[in-house]
């Protein structure tokens, strides 16, 4: 039950130092949390700043090993191309002495029958040029390619030819194309008849055996042909003495395992054991700053703690002992001092009179 006042200036007074004492604990409470807060980022930042260097360390950490055991890598596979293409080429070398040595019999035989040939047509003094593939296609074609010359050069003399004159010329018409032909066909026809009276008439046999000589030679290079393809096409490479190229490039294929095994290994060790001791050396070089952070921020907290139970003990005391006589509106230190020299001045005898004084005089 509450006990009548006596002393109204002194409970107003007692009231007003409350009020004032509450307002220092609040400040301080309210520095206190200031306190905490700038110490909770600081304490976050170097946190954060450990974490980075970590991360950043660890990942350099491993570019590095990674680039190292890469770069023997390359070494390696560069050495490894390097020992395939000289493979390569003494294969290829190996099989143009095989085609060398096993056609050599059947090119020997196409010199020596190209010889006497020469020799024939010199003896019985026939032009050079009855010699020429072309010559034999027009006037003894053998076999497809022989006859398909023999049809190109038709269709070159006697289509392509007038036609490529007719084209040119500025005025065209029917009897220009029949004079065009009648004389293409004059002019060529007539060379043709010329030069097989000249030759084909007069060395009808050396020309004859020149044929039989080119079939033969002929015969030779399609065997020469499947000799060259037979061999291109062999797997087995055991005549090319190729085992030297084999071993080494057999060692570099395993040394090229061995350093990926190597880097996995290395990889796998850093992510276990250095990871570890790299991390906890970072941290121990920022502990000592971190513990002191830590303390300084617990205490700040604590003394957070403190004050806001010293504000609420403070601010319960005032409203059961004060506020709830006074009011809540006349918990303010002027007001109250405003109050109590009322009644020190007699203008009232008690705080309820005082309070109805002031509100008559602020209206």
């Amino acid at each position: 039950m509450a006990q009548p006042i006596s002393d109204q200036v002194g409970f107003l007074g007692e009231a007003c130092r409350a009020v004032q004492e509450l307002s220092v604990s609040k400040s301080l409470l309210e520095r206190f949390r200031l306190e905490e807060k700038r110490l909770e980022k600081e304490l976050d930042a170097e946190r954060r700043a450990v974490t980075d260097a970590i991360s950043l360390t660890v990942k350099k950490r491993i570019e590095e090993i990674n680039n190292t055991y890469d770069r023997e890598i390359a070494r390696e596979q560069d050495r490894l191309k390097r020992m395939r293409n000289k493979r390569e080429k003494a294969k290829s070398q190996g099989i143009r002495e095989r085609i060398e040595e096993e056609t050599e019999e059947l090119k020997s035989s196409n010199r020596e029958l190209k010889l006497k040939m020469k020799a024939a047509f010199q003896q019985d003094r026939v032009p050079g040029f009855c010699k020429s593939g072309w010559y034999y296609a027009l006037y003894f074609p053998s076999g497809i390619s022989e006859f398909f010359l023999l049809f190109v050069t038709i269709l070159l003399c006697f289509l392509a030819i007038p036609c490529g004159i007719y084209l040119l010329l500025p005025v065209k018409s029917l009897y220009h194309l029949i004079g065009i032909y009648f004389a293409t066909i004059l002019f060529f026809g007539s060379l043709y008849i010329l030069i097989n009276n000249r030759t084909k008439v007069r060395h009808q046999n050396v020309l004859k055996n020149g044929r039989s000589i080119r079939d033969l030679m002929k015969s030779n290079k399609r065997k020469i042909r499947v000799i060259t393809r037979n061999i291109k096409r062999d797997r087995d490479e055991a005549v090319y003495n190729l085992e030297k190229y084999d071993d080494e490039i057999a060692r570099t294929e395993q040394d090229l395992a061995d350093i990926a095994d190597q880097k996995k290994e290395a990889l796998n060790t850093f992510d276990k054991v250095t990871k570890t001791i790299i991390a906890d050396e970072i941290a121990g070089n920022s502990r000592e700053r971190l513990d002191r952070l830590k303390e300084d921020y617990e205490e700040a907290a604590a003394n957070v703690r403190e004050a806001e139970i010293r504000v609420k003990e403070q601010t319960l005391f005032i409203n059961d002992n004060y506020a709830s006589y006074v009011g809540k509106e006349f918990m303010i230190p002027e007001k109250l001092d405003e109050l109590a020299d009322m009644i020190r001045m007699g203008r009232a005898s008690t705080i309820s009179e005082a309070e109805i004084l002031y509100k008559s005089l602020k209206e």
